[in-house]
């Protein structure tokens, strides 16, 4: 594993342990060339999964960015990190089952969508603003009465 401070190729792993939710191995490790110290973390992929986009184009699959997008839609909500964490894992783990090796955006946008309207209503509101492209307030408006009709706070 490659070191994030210097560069060098070489590190020994000092501790290994599953995540609390037992989807990944989380290694500390030290880079023998400048002693710094990481962490990694080690996922099984079951196979690779492209993203084909509204307009065509197909990217790989990446967790981080579904990671980021449901950290973003989170932020300053009294939701424990490790919450997220499973929740990504969640969803990753429904995209890589489902049998193909091509989802549609949208299919990843509603099972967000589906995930943060279960675990926050203010999480579910933030993330559909950028999903559902929302353009006045009044779109806001609209979203959270269905949102607060529906039972969500």
């Amino acid at each position: 594993m490659r070191c994030p401070f210097c560069g060098h190729d070489d590190s020994q792993v000092k501790d290994s342990r599953p995540t609390d939710d037992g989807a990944a191995i989380r290694r500390r490790r030290q880079c023998e060339a400048c002693a710094a110290r990481f962490t990694t973390f080690e996922r099984i992929q079951l196979r690779d999964i492209w993203v084909v986009k509204s307009n065509g184009e197909r990217q790989p699959f990446d967790r981080d960015k579904l990671a980021r997008s449901l950290e973003i839609a989170c932020r300053k909500r009294p939701i424990d990190p490790a919450r997220i964490e499973k929740l990504t894992s969640g969803i990753q783990r429904q995209i890589e089952t489902n049998g193909e090796n091509e989802v549609s955006a949208q299919s990843i946008g509603e099972l967000v969508m589906a995930a943060l309207k279960e675990l926050d209503s203010v999480a579910y509101i933030r993330f559909a603003s950028v999903y559902k492209d929302f353009r006045e307030a009044q779109d806001f408006e609209d979203f959270a009465s269905a949102v607060k009709e529906a039972g969500g706070e």
